[in-house]
């Protein structure tokens, strides 16, 4: 087991140093926190969406915007889409599970919002319905994939893609980038009040 624990540790590492040497990679997710960040000057919300681990990510990065990263601050828009068991099941039962999501950005989205769609294979149907969505309206769309991107990496107006086809490793990457974001968000907005070291 001892040997498990280790190996599955230097694996993650072994990612995280794939994504710290890809240059190109990094300035993604910069650019992806200035267009969060242009929206939320803009009034604009952000909206986030994914399945079974993905879903857990997405309500775990509204967490952090909606009540606070490093510090206290005013909260910001962000709903996660995978929350409302009465929603869901609704549009579940009456429309099918693809559009589980498409649904709800028909609702709750306007013009200029940002849609964060996770899955880690980049094909899931109902996130797919969803950039549809998007598209219609005029929302900002962020993927975050797995290696290849999917068919999300030509949907999305800005895919970023972990250099894994591992489910956990990529799951891992993901909340790391959400955790970034997060970060640089609150500080462009906010001001920095990071604790010290």
């Amino acid at each position: 087991m001892f040997e498990t624990v280790k190996s599955q540790v230097e694996a993650s590492i072994q990612v995280k140093q794939a994504v710290l040497q890809d240059t190109e990679l990094l300035k993604l997710v910069e650019k992806v926190s200035s267009v969060i960040i242009d929206a939320y000057k803009n009034g604009k919300k952000t909206l986030l969406a994914g399945n079974g681990g993905s879903a857990a990510d997405a309500q775990h990065i509204v967490g952090e915007l909606v009540a606070r990263f490093y510090f206290d601050r005013p909260g910001l828009p962000s709903i996660a889409l995978t929350t409302d068991s009465s929603v869901m099941t609704a549009i579940g039962n009456d429309y099918g599970y693809e559009r589980l999501f498409a649904r709800q950005v028909q609702a709750l989205g306007n013009e200029g919002d940002v849609f964060i769609g996770i899955s880690t294979s980049g094909n899931s149907p109902n996130i797919i319905k969803a950039l549809e969505a998007c598209k219609e309206k005029s929302i900002i769309t962020i993927g975050l994939t797995g290696m290849n991107g999917g068919k999300m990496a030509q949907m999305c107006d800005f895919c970023i893609k972990v250099p894994s086809n591992e489910t956990p490793r990529i799951q891992e990457v993901h909340i790391l980038v959400g955790h970034i974001i997060c970060c640089i968000v609150e500080e462009e907005l906010f001001g920095n009040q990071k604790p010290s070291k």
